[in-house]
Protein backbone atom coordinates (compact mmCIF):
# COMPACT_ATOMS: atom_id res chain seq x y z
CA UNK A 1 0.00 0.00 0.00
CA UNK A 2 1.71 3.11 -0.94
CA UNK A 3 1.95 6.55 0.58
CA UNK A 4 2.89 9.77 0.65
CA UNK A 5 6.61 11.10 0.99
CA UNK A 6 8.60 14.13 0.63
CA UNK A 7 12.09 14.72 -0.29
CA UNK A 8 14.18 17.46 -0.62
CA UNK A 9 17.37 17.38 -2.31
CA UNK A 10 20.11 20.11 -1.13
CA UNK A 11 22.85 20.12 -3.65
CA UNK A 12 23.76 24.01 -2.79
CA UNK A 13 24.45 22.71 0.84
CA UNK A 14 26.34 19.58 0.20
CA UNK A 15 28.97 21.75 -2.45
CA UNK A 16 29.06 24.40 0.74
CA UNK A 17 29.53 21.60 3.00
CA UNK A 18 32.35 20.11 0.82
CA UNK A 19 34.56 23.25 -0.18
CA UNK A 20 36.66 23.39 2.62
CA UNK A 21 37.26 19.83 3.05
CA UNK A 22 37.95 19.19 -1.12
CA UNK A 23 41.93 18.20 -0.48
CA UNK A 24 41.34 15.48 1.97
CA UNK A 25 38.12 14.49 0.28
CA UNK A 26 39.91 13.94 -2.95
CA UNK A 27 42.60 11.66 -1.00
CA UNK A 28 39.54 8.91 -0.32
CA UNK A 29 38.73 8.52 -3.59
CA UNK A 30 40.11 5.63 -5.58
CA UNK A 31 39.55 4.02 -9.07
CA UNK A 32 39.23 0.55 -9.20
CA UNK A 33 42.53 -0.83 -9.19
CA UNK A 34 42.36 -4.06 -11.40
CA UNK A 35 40.41 -5.59 -13.82
CA UNK A 36 38.64 -7.97 -10.99
CA UNK A 37 37.61 -5.00 -9.05
CA UNK A 38 35.84 -3.20 -12.35
CA UNK A 39 34.17 -6.46 -12.77
CA UNK A 40 32.26 -6.81 -9.68
CA UNK A 41 29.11 -7.61 -9.92
CA UNK A 42 25.87 -9.03 -7.57
CA UNK A 43 25.22 -11.49 -10.51
CA UNK A 44 26.60 -14.73 -9.02
CA UNK A 45 24.41 -13.80 -5.69
CA UNK A 46 21.73 -13.15 -7.78
CA UNK A 47 22.12 -16.60 -9.57
CA UNK A 48 22.66 -18.71 -6.64
CA UNK A 49 19.20 -17.19 -4.66
CA UNK A 50 16.95 -16.13 -7.34
CA UNK A 51 15.41 -19.68 -7.59
CA UNK A 52 14.16 -19.34 -4.35
CA UNK A 53 12.01 -16.23 -5.10
CA UNK A 54 8.29 -17.27 -6.55
CA UNK A 55 4.95 -15.14 -7.74
CA UNK A 56 2.14 -15.84 -6.23
CA UNK A 57 -0.93 -15.30 -7.76
CA UNK A 58 -4.47 -15.27 -5.47
CA UNK A 59 -8.06 -14.62 -7.39
CA UNK A 60 -11.18 -14.08 -5.52
CA UNK A 61 -14.40 -14.18 -6.35
CA UNK A 62 -16.66 -11.17 -4.98
CA UNK A 63 -20.31 -11.05 -5.44
CA UNK A 64 -22.22 -7.57 -6.13
CA UNK A 65 -25.64 -6.95 -4.63
CA UNK A 66 -28.27 -5.86 -7.43
CA UNK A 67 -28.98 -2.28 -7.02
CA UNK A 68 -32.44 -3.09 -7.12
CA UNK A 69 -33.07 -5.38 -3.93
CA UNK A 70 -35.53 -4.18 -1.78
CA UNK A 71 -37.26 -2.22 -4.37
CA UNK A 72 -41.37 -3.41 -4.77
CA UNK A 73 -41.45 -2.50 -8.28
CA UNK A 74 -38.32 -4.84 -9.88
CA UNK A 75 -39.02 -7.57 -6.70
CA UNK A 76 -42.93 -8.13 -8.03
CA UNK A 77 -41.30 -9.43 -11.49
CA UNK A 78 -37.89 -10.51 -9.95
CA UNK A 79 -39.39 -12.08 -6.66
CA UNK A 80 -37.48 -11.41 -3.09
CA UNK A 81 -34.50 -13.01 -4.77
CA UNK A 82 -33.28 -9.96 -7.15
CA UNK A 83 -30.18 -11.51 -9.59
CA UNK A 84 -26.93 -10.63 -7.95
CA UNK A 85 -23.55 -10.57 -9.81
CA UNK A 86 -20.21 -11.91 -9.17
CA UNK A 87 -16.90 -11.13 -10.38
CA UNK A 88 -13.13 -12.01 -10.00
CA UNK A 89 -11.14 -10.27 -8.86
CA UNK A 90 -7.33 -10.87 -8.30
CA UNK A 91 -3.68 -9.77 -7.17
CA UNK A 92 -0.39 -10.32 -7.69
CA UNK A 93 2.51 -10.73 -5.47
CA UNK A 94 5.69 -12.38 -4.19
CA UNK A 95 6.99 -15.11 -2.10
CA UNK A 96 10.04 -16.69 -0.60
CA UNK A 97 10.74 -20.59 -0.67
CA UNK A 98 11.67 -21.02 3.05
CA UNK A 99 11.99 -25.00 3.25
CA UNK A 100 12.64 -26.99 0.44
CA UNK A 101 9.49 -29.23 0.84
CA UNK A 102 7.27 -26.26 -0.66
CA UNK A 103 6.69 -23.36 2.28
CA UNK A 104 6.50 -20.43 1.06
CA UNK A 105 6.30 -17.20 3.31
CA UNK A 106 4.52 -14.17 1.71
CA UNK A 107 2.14 -11.38 3.08
CA UNK A 108 -0.97 -11.95 4.21
CA UNK A 109 -2.47 -8.92 2.11
CA UNK A 110 -1.31 -10.62 -0.83
CA UNK A 111 -3.54 -13.58 -0.28
CA UNK A 112 -6.63 -12.57 2.31
CA UNK A 113 -9.43 -13.81 1.08
CA UNK A 114 -8.25 -15.17 -2.21
CA UNK A 115 -10.56 -18.26 -3.30
CA UNK A 116 -7.83 -19.43 -5.49
CA UNK A 117 -4.00 -18.92 -4.90
CA UNK A 118 -1.51 -20.06 -7.43
CA UNK A 119 2.39 -20.43 -7.42
CA UNK A 120 4.91 -20.06 -10.36
CA UNK A 121 8.72 -20.77 -9.56
CA UNK A 122 11.62 -18.73 -11.47
CA UNK A 123 11.58 -21.59 -14.27
CA UNK A 124 8.30 -20.93 -15.30
CA UNK A 125 6.30 -23.88 -13.64
CA UNK A 126 2.89 -23.03 -11.46
CA UNK A 127 1.75 -25.07 -8.84
CA UNK A 128 -1.58 -24.41 -6.59
CA UNK A 129 -0.79 -23.90 -3.24
CA UNK A 130 -3.04 -24.05 0.66
CA UNK A 131 -2.39 -21.41 3.05
CA UNK A 132 -1.39 -22.85 6.48
CA UNK A 133 -1.56 -19.72 8.61
CA UNK A 134 -1.53 -15.94 7.92
CA UNK A 135 -1.88 -13.24 10.59
CA UNK A 136 -3.32 -9.66 9.55
CA UNK A 137 -1.21 -7.92 12.33
CA UNK A 138 1.89 -9.21 11.32
CA UNK A 139 0.61 -9.20 8.10
CA UNK A 140 2.32 -12.52 7.10
CA UNK A 141 1.32 -15.81 5.72
CA UNK A 142 2.69 -19.36 5.21
CA UNK A 143 2.07 -21.27 2.09
CA UNK A 144 2.74 -24.64 0.85
CA UNK A 145 3.04 -26.10 -2.31
CA UNK A 146 2.19 -29.96 -2.71
CA UNK A 147 5.90 -31.70 -4.20
CA UNK A 148 7.65 -34.16 -3.59
CA UNK A 149 10.80 -32.61 -5.04
CA UNK A 150 13.52 -30.20 -3.32
CA UNK A 151 13.54 -26.59 -4.32
CA UNK A 152 15.83 -23.92 -4.14
CA UNK A 153 15.45 -22.25 -0.48
CA UNK A 154 16.50 -19.35 1.02
CA UNK A 155 18.12 -19.58 4.48
CA UNK A 156 16.78 -16.83 6.85
CA UNK A 157 19.57 -14.45 8.50
CA UNK A 158 19.49 -12.64 12.05
CA UNK A 159 17.96 -9.28 11.17
CA UNK A 160 18.97 -8.16 14.61
CA UNK A 161 22.08 -7.93 13.13
CA UNK A 162 21.34 -5.90 10.27
CA UNK A 163 23.06 -2.11 10.63
CA UNK A 164 22.55 0.77 9.05
CA UNK A 165 24.07 1.26 5.44
CA UNK A 166 24.29 -2.36 4.79
CA UNK A 167 23.84 -3.90 1.16
CA UNK A 168 21.31 -5.39 0.41
CA UNK A 169 19.04 -6.63 -2.42
CA UNK A 170 14.75 -6.92 -3.05
CA UNK A 171 13.81 -9.59 -5.56
CA UNK A 172 10.00 -9.72 -6.38
CA UNK A 173 7.47 -9.86 -9.30
CA UNK A 174 6.62 -5.34 -9.54
CA UNK A 175 3.47 -4.42 -11.21
CA UNK A 176 3.68 -8.27 -13.22
CA UNK A 177 6.74 -7.56 -15.41
CA UNK A 178 8.56 -10.83 -14.00
CA UNK A 179 11.14 -11.34 -11.75
CA UNK A 180 13.12 -8.47 -10.71
CA UNK A 181 16.47 -7.54 -8.91
CA UNK A 182 16.71 -4.41 -6.84
CA UNK A 183 19.88 -2.97 -4.74
CA UNK A 184 20.22 -0.51 -2.27
CA UNK A 185 21.28 -0.11 1.35
CA UNK A 186 19.59 -0.45 4.43
CA UNK A 187 17.94 2.97 4.97
CA UNK A 188 16.71 3.29 8.92
CA UNK A 189 15.77 0.02 11.54
CA UNK A 190 13.02 -0.26 14.19
CA UNK A 191 10.26 1.88 11.49
CA UNK A 192 7.07 1.99 12.99
CA UNK A 193 3.39 3.93 12.32
CA UNK A 194 4.14 2.35 8.60
CA UNK A 195 0.91 0.37 7.85
CA UNK A 196 -2.15 0.94 9.79
CA UNK A 197 -2.26 -2.53 11.72
CA UNK A 198 -1.39 -2.86 15.45
CA UNK A 199 2.11 -3.95 14.57
CA UNK A 200 4.92 -1.80 13.58
CA UNK A 201 8.21 -2.44 13.39
CA UNK A 202 10.09 -2.40 9.93
CA UNK A 203 13.84 -2.77 7.88
CA UNK A 204 13.91 0.98 5.41
CA UNK A 205 15.76 0.59 2.81
CA UNK A 206 16.29 2.36 -0.57
CA UNK A 207 16.07 -0.84 -2.74
CA UNK A 208 13.46 -0.50 -5.50
CA UNK A 209 9.88 -1.61 -4.42
CA UNK A 210 6.87 -1.53 -6.33
CA UNK A 211 3.36 -2.66 -6.16
CA UNK A 212 4.03 -6.64 -6.73
CA UNK A 213 7.37 -6.80 -4.53
CA UNK A 214 5.13 -7.61 -1.30
CA UNK A 215 5.84 -10.59 0.09
CA UNK A 216 9.32 -10.70 -1.85
CA UNK A 217 12.51 -11.11 -0.31
CA UNK A 218 14.82 -8.39 0.97
CA UNK A 219 18.18 -10.43 1.50
CA UNK A 220 21.83 -9.42 2.42
CA UNK A 221 25.07 -9.94 0.74
CA UNK A 222 25.35 -13.48 2.45
CA UNK A 223 22.47 -14.51 0.61
CA UNK A 224 20.57 -14.49 3.71
CA UNK A 225 17.06 -13.67 3.88
CA UNK A 226 16.58 -10.47 6.23
CA UNK A 227 13.40 -9.41 5.66
CA UNK A 228 9.82 -9.83 3.76
CA UNK A 229 9.33 -6.79 1.64
CA UNK A 230 6.13 -4.95 2.37
CA UNK A 231 4.94 -1.56 1.59
CA UNK A 232 6.25 1.73 0.37
CA UNK A 233 5.82 5.20 0.70
CA UNK A 234 4.95 7.05 -2.36
CA UNK A 235 2.79 9.89 -3.89
CA UNK A 236 1.66 8.02 -7.30
CA UNK A 237 2.07 4.21 -7.00
CA UNK A 238 5.96 3.35 -7.92
CA UNK A 239 8.94 3.53 -5.97
CA UNK A 240 10.37 6.92 -4.38
CA UNK A 241 13.43 5.11 -2.46
CA UNK A 242 11.58 4.32 0.95
CA UNK A 243 10.40 0.99 1.23
CA UNK A 244 10.02 -1.56 4.21
CA UNK A 245 10.13 -5.02 4.95
CA UNK A 246 9.43 -7.11 8.04
CA UNK A 247 12.39 -8.73 10.25
CA UNK A 248 13.66 -12.10 9.59
CA UNK A 249 13.56 -12.59 13.12
CA UNK A 250 9.64 -12.20 12.87
CA UNK A 251 9.34 -14.31 10.11
CA UNK A 252 11.34 -17.39 11.61
CA UNK A 253 8.54 -16.95 15.44
CA UNK A 254 5.77 -17.48 12.49
CA UNK A 255 7.19 -20.07 10.35
CA UNK A 256 7.74 -21.92 13.51
CA UNK A 257 4.29 -21.47 14.75
CA UNK A 258 3.15 -22.86 11.29
CA UNK A 259 5.44 -25.86 11.54
CA UNK A 260 3.55 -26.84 14.73
CA UNK A 261 0.02 -26.64 12.80
CA UNK A 262 -1.78 -24.20 15.37
CA UNK A 263 -4.70 -22.64 13.53
CA UNK A 264 -3.96 -19.12 14.72
CA UNK A 265 -0.75 -17.30 15.80
CA UNK A 266 -0.23 -15.99 19.09
CA UNK A 267 1.65 -13.22 20.77
CA UNK A 268 3.16 -13.00 24.24
CA UNK A 269 0.02 -11.87 26.98
CA UNK A 270 1.72 -9.28 28.72
CA UNK A 271 -1.21 -8.13 31.18
CA UNK A 272 -0.40 -4.28 30.02
CA UNK A 273 -0.95 -1.28 27.75
CA UNK A 274 2.00 0.71 26.52
CA UNK A 275 1.97 4.41 25.21
CA UNK A 276 4.85 6.22 23.71
CA UNK A 277 7.43 8.04 25.59
CA UNK A 278 6.58 12.55 24.55
CA UNK A 279 10.10 14.69 24.98
CA UNK A 280 7.57 16.14 27.78
CA UNK A 281 7.13 13.09 29.52
CA UNK A 282 11.21 12.15 28.92
CA UNK A 283 12.02 15.79 30.36
CA UNK A 284 9.64 15.39 33.39
CA UNK A 285 11.41 11.48 34.43
CA UNK A 286 14.79 13.00 33.80
CA UNK A 287 15.39 10.98 30.19
CA UNK A 288 18.40 12.16 28.17
CA UNK A 289 15.67 11.25 25.40
CA UNK A 290 12.43 10.38 24.26
CA UNK A 291 12.51 6.82 24.12
CA UNK A 292 10.95 3.60 25.72
CA UNK A 293 7.49 2.45 26.27
CA UNK A 294 5.50 4.17 29.01
CA UNK A 295 3.32 1.70 31.21
CA UNK A 296 0.08 2.92 31.04
CA UNK A 297 -1.95 0.44 32.98
CA UNK A 298 -1.56 -3.63 34.50
CA UNK A 299 -4.21 -6.14 34.76
CA UNK A 300 -4.47 -7.07 38.51
CA UNK A 301 -2.98 -10.56 38.15
CA UNK A 302 -1.46 -10.60 34.67
CA UNK A 303 2.30 -11.64 34.08
CA UNK A 304 3.04 -7.59 33.96
CA UNK A 305 1.69 -7.20 37.25
CA UNK A 306 3.85 -10.63 38.37
CA UNK A 307 6.37 -9.19 37.23
CA UNK A 308 6.44 -5.54 38.86
CA UNK A 309 5.13 -3.28 36.42
CA UNK A 310 3.20 -0.39 37.61
CA UNK A 311 1.74 2.58 35.82
CA UNK A 312 4.26 5.72 35.21
CA UNK A 313 7.37 3.20 34.55
CA UNK A 314 8.76 3.40 31.70
CA UNK A 315 10.15 -0.16 29.75
CA UNK A 316 13.66 1.01 27.94
CA UNK A 317 15.30 -2.06 27.09
CA UNK A 318 14.73 -6.32 26.55
CA UNK A 319 17.48 -8.80 27.68
CA UNK A 320 19.78 -5.58 27.21
CA UNK A 321 18.20 -4.57 23.47
CA UNK A 322 17.11 -1.28 23.17
CA UNK A 323 13.29 -0.24 22.89
CA UNK A 324 12.61 2.39 21.17
CA UNK A 325 8.89 2.73 20.85
CA UNK A 326 5.77 0.76 22.30
CA UNK A 327 5.59 -1.44 18.58
CA UNK A 328 9.50 -1.96 19.32
CA UNK A 329 8.53 -3.51 22.55
CA UNK A 330 5.82 -5.80 21.00
CA UNK A 331 8.63 -7.27 18.51
CA UNK A 332 11.10 -7.89 21.38
CA UNK A 333 8.55 -10.00 23.07
CA UNK A 334 6.80 -11.39 20.12
CA UNK A 335 10.37 -12.98 18.62
CA UNK A 336 11.37 -14.03 22.09
CA UNK A 337 8.46 -16.62 21.70
CA UNK A 338 6.12 -17.82 24.53
CA UNK A 339 7.26 -20.06 27.30
CA UNK A 340 10.38 -17.85 27.82
CA UNK A 341 11.63 -15.49 30.46
CA UNK A 342 12.94 -12.07 29.42
CA UNK A 343 14.43 -9.52 31.35
CA UNK A 344 13.25 -6.00 31.36
CA UNK A 345 15.07 -2.54 31.98
CA UNK A 346 12.35 -0.44 33.64
CA UNK A 347 13.09 3.37 34.90
CA UNK A 348 11.32 4.79 37.24
CA UNK A 349 12.01 8.48 39.13
CA UNK A 350 15.50 8.12 37.48
CA UNK A 351 16.81 4.72 38.61
CA UNK A 352 16.61 2.08 36.64
CA UNK A 353 15.88 -1.68 37.93
CA UNK A 354 15.81 -4.89 35.88
CA UNK A 355 12.58 -7.35 36.18
CA UNK A 356 11.94 -10.73 35.00
CA UNK A 357 8.82 -11.14 33.07
CA UNK A 358 7.16 -14.67 31.79
CA UNK A 359 5.61 -14.89 27.99
CA UNK A 360 3.00 -17.15 28.48
CA UNK A 361 -0.51 -17.23 26.04
CA UNK A 362 -3.50 -14.91 27.18
CA UNK A 363 -5.38 -16.77 29.72
CA UNK A 364 -9.38 -17.62 29.24
CA UNK A 365 -10.06 -16.00 33.01
CA UNK A 366 -14.11 -16.91 32.04
CA UNK A 367 -15.55 -19.62 30.05
CA UNK A 368 -16.10 -18.25 26.99
CA UNK A 369 -19.51 -20.26 26.90
CA UNK A 370 -20.59 -19.04 23.14
CA UNK A 371 -23.83 -18.69 22.31
CA UNK A 372 -26.21 -18.04 19.24
CA UNK A 373 -29.21 -15.67 19.95
CA UNK A 374 -32.60 -17.02 18.68
CA UNK A 375 -36.11 -16.17 19.62
CA UNK A 376 -37.68 -12.76 18.73
CA UNK A 377 -35.21 -9.84 19.79
CA UNK A 378 -33.29 -7.59 18.96
CA UNK A 379 -30.64 -9.69 19.61
CA UNK A 380 -31.36 -12.56 17.51
CA UNK A 381 -28.74 -13.56 15.22
CA UNK A 382 -25.77 -12.66 17.32
CA UNK A 383 -22.88 -15.17 18.66
CA UNK A 384 -21.92 -13.64 21.64
CA UNK A 385 -18.75 -15.15 23.99
CA UNK A 386 -17.53 -13.67 27.45
CA UNK A 387 -15.02 -11.83 27.24
CA UNK A 388 -11.33 -12.69 28.48
CA UNK A 389 -7.68 -12.13 26.86
CA UNK A 390 -8.04 -14.56 25.65
CA UNK A 391 -10.81 -13.97 23.61
CA UNK A 392 -10.44 -10.49 23.32
CA UNK A 393 -7.18 -11.13 21.70
CA UNK A 394 -8.87 -12.87 18.81
CA UNK A 395 -11.07 -10.49 18.33
CA UNK A 396 -8.35 -8.19 18.03
CA UNK A 397 -9.53 -5.89 21.23
CA UNK A 398 -7.80 -4.45 23.93
CA UNK A 399 -6.77 -7.08 26.71
CA UNK A 400 -8.44 -5.38 29.39
CA UNK A 401 -11.79 -5.34 28.23
CA UNK A 402 -14.47 -7.38 30.22
CA UNK A 403 -18.12 -8.50 29.70
CA UNK A 404 -20.25 -10.12 26.76
CA UNK A 405 -19.02 -9.13 23.59
CA UNK A 406 -20.53 -9.95 20.20
CA UNK A 407 -18.40 -12.26 17.89
CA UNK A 408 -20.32 -12.29 14.98
CA UNK A 409 -23.52 -11.30 13.29
CA UNK A 410 -25.21 -13.57 10.97
CA UNK A 411 -26.33 -12.43 7.91
CA UNK A 412 -30.17 -11.50 7.49
CA UNK A 413 -30.63 -12.12 10.65
CA UNK A 414 -32.85 -9.39 13.43
CA UNK A 415 -29.50 -7.96 15.14
CA UNK A 416 -28.29 -7.57 11.41
CA UNK A 417 -31.03 -5.42 10.64
CA UNK A 418 -30.82 -3.22 13.96
CA UNK A 419 -27.19 -2.71 13.33
CA UNK A 420 -25.40 -4.85 15.71
CA UNK A 421 -21.78 -5.57 15.05
CA UNK A 422 -18.80 -7.30 15.50
CA UNK A 423 -16.62 -6.62 18.95
CA UNK A 424 -19.72 -4.82 20.54
CA UNK A 425 -20.30 -5.23 23.86
CA UNK A 426 -23.21 -5.52 25.43
CA UNK A 427 -23.49 -3.37 28.55
CA UNK A 428 -27.21 -3.53 29.93
CA UNK A 429 -30.73 -4.21 28.46
CA UNK A 430 -33.43 -2.25 29.95
CA UNK A 431 -30.92 -1.01 32.85
CA UNK A 432 -29.90 -4.51 33.93
CA UNK A 433 -26.09 -5.03 33.88
CA UNK A 434 -25.07 -7.78 31.45
CA UNK A 435 -22.11 -9.70 32.75
CA UNK A 436 -22.18 -13.14 31.42
CA UNK A 437 -23.87 -14.72 28.23
CA UNK A 438 -25.96 -16.74 30.40
CA UNK A 439 -27.93 -13.41 31.71
CA UNK A 440 -28.09 -12.21 27.78
CA UNK A 441 -29.38 -15.63 26.96
CA UNK A 442 -31.82 -15.23 29.86
CA UNK A 443 -33.16 -11.76 29.26
CA UNK A 444 -33.32 -12.30 25.08
CA UNK A 445 -36.14 -14.31 25.90
CA UNK A 446 -37.96 -11.96 27.51
CA UNK A 447 -40.86 -9.72 26.23
CA UNK A 448 -41.09 -5.94 27.04
CA UNK A 449 -42.90 -3.58 25.27
CA UNK A 450 -39.67 -2.37 24.45
CA UNK A 451 -35.75 -2.89 24.49
CA UNK A 452 -33.18 0.06 25.94
CA UNK A 453 -29.98 -1.77 24.86
CA UNK A 454 -26.85 0.02 25.79
CA UNK A 455 -23.35 -1.03 23.90
CA UNK A 456 -20.00 -0.34 24.00
CA UNK A 457 -18.11 0.15 20.62
CA UNK A 458 -15.27 1.57 20.21
CA UNK A 459 -14.61 2.39 23.70
CA UNK A 460 -17.83 4.38 23.26
CA UNK A 461 -21.19 3.93 24.83
CA UNK A 462 -24.35 3.88 22.58
CA UNK A 463 -27.89 3.36 23.67
CA UNK A 464 -30.45 2.38 21.56
CA UNK A 465 -34.17 1.68 21.67
CA UNK A 466 -36.24 -0.71 19.80
CA UNK A 467 -40.01 -2.19 19.95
Amino acid sequence: MPYLSKRVALPFLALVLALPVAASAETLKTVPQSQMEMQLSFAPLVKQTSGAVVNVYAEKTIRRQSPFAGDPFFEQFFGQQMPNRSEKQSSLGSGVIVEANGTIVTNNHVVDGADDIKVALSDGREFPCKVVLKDDRLDLAVLKIDTKENLPALSIGNSDAVEVGDLVLAIGNPFGVGQTVTSGIVSALARNQVVKNEFGFFIQTDASINPGNSGGALMNMKGELIGINTAIFSRGGGSNGIGFAIPANLVKVFLASADSGVKAFERPYVGATFDAVTSEVAEALGLDKARGALVVKVAEGSPGAKAGLKPGEIVTAVDGIPVEHPDALLYRLTTAGLGKSVNLSVVENGHEQTVALELGRAPETSPRDQRTIAGNSPFTGVVVENLSPRVADELRMPSETTGVVVSEVKDGSVASRLGFEPKDIIVSINGTAVGTTKELAAVALQQPNFWRVEIERDGQRIRQFFR
